[in-house]
């Protein structure tokens, strides 16, 4: 896997992924930013959601439930001094669907955690990370 990150200007970045596809960072205007993107540790808190996502859903998916949303809300401390690393994790999962089972939707949640999810299972190696579920009944 490859990456390119090329500064623009100020505290901006693109980032180029090497599947070709590109985002914009940038930094707060305190630190010489313009805030026209998102922070780098914003983005890896984003992969890292995004990764166990992808699993939960592809292992729903595969056990037949009927998953008709799937949203993940991370919330993250970080330490007060430099370098302020993330010190805590937590990740919850909204799942909705019809007739969801509880069991299935803990074990997808499970098995990305202490599994699949590369993103987790490497930042889980200095940082606490949790993790819960809900699961909506869709009407």
């Amino acid at each position: 896997m490859k990456a390119r990150i090329k500064w623009v200007e100020g505290a901006a970045f693109l980032g180029e992924s090497g599947s070709g596809h590109a985002v914009l960072m940038d930094g707060p205007p305190d630190s010489g930013g313009r805030n026209l993107g998102v922070r780098p540790m914003e983005m890896l808190l984003l992969g890292m959601g995004g990764c166990t996502a992808f699993d939960v859903m592809l292992i729903l998916g595969r056990s037949r439930q009927a998953v008709s949303d799937c949203v993940v809300e991370l919330s993250a401390d970080r330490a007060e001094e430099v370098p302020k690393v993330f010190t805590c994790i937590h990740v919850h999962f909204i799942v909705t669907g019809r007739e969801l089972s509880e069991d299935r939707v803990a074990r997808a949640v499970q098995l990305s955690a202490e599994k699949y999810c590369s993103a987790s299972i490497m930042l889980g190696k200095s940082v606490k990370i949790t993790h819960d579920y809900e699961i909506v009944e869709q009407a």
